[in-house]
């Protein structure tokens, strides 16, 4: 029988950039956007503030972009500051880019196992899929929903009675399957 794992976030990211006021690296996200129209073209930030110092920074999300090209829902999210969306940016490769920025996802999302109990089988299937691209060792992820330590995962990937179609080692952010055998 297939188990299912999903591994949920929690809240928004740490957002890795250098603070220019207090040379602190993280930010904290809250989902405040600020909009700014300039005739016909418009601005749009995410504003993060300095876990430190709290000084505000701004992720740039529209640059001089035509107001006519812009989805009025879209427009509305970011005027009623909407977290959801500030989720969805900070996920996005293209914004993450732009502006120089790296994830902190660290205490950000927890592993939701269903509350199966797995150890009297003999093989065990599971399916693990990830609600959001959270970056995630997946030994780390398997030791927390089989009760392991790390060091018996390790163990148990050496000795052949872990396996996956996907690498275990490094950090996965896509679904994947495994089986452990007893």
């Amino acid at each position: 029988m297939l188990e299912n794992w999903v591994v949920i976030p929690t809240c928004l990211p740490l957002v890795l950039r250098r603070c220019h006021a207090c040379a602190s690296e993280r930010f904290r996200a809250d989902g405040k956007f600020r909009v700014n129209a300039h005739h016909k073209r418009i601005d749009a930030w995410l504003l993060v503030l300095c876990t430190a110092c709290g000084e505000t920074a701004k992720l740039t999300v529209l640059e001089r972009v035509n107001v006519r090209s812009v989805r009025s829902e879209l427009l509305d999210r970011l005027h009623s500051n909407d977290p959801v969306l500030a989720a969805e940016l900070l996920q996005d490769p293209d914004i993450r880019r732009r502006n120089r920025i790296a994830l902190d996802w660290d205490n950000a999302w927890r592993l939701e196992t269903g509350g199966s109990d797995h150890p009297d089988r003999e093989v065990v299937d599971v399916s693990v899929r990830f609600a959001a691209r959270i970056p995630v060792r997946p030994a780390r992820l398997i030791a927390e929903g089989c009760g392991f330590s790390r060091a018996e995962v390790e163990r148990l990937l050496t000795e052949g009675r872990l396996v996956s179609a996907v690498r275990l080692s490094g950090r996965l952010s896509d679904d994947f399957t495994f089986t452990l055998k007893r």
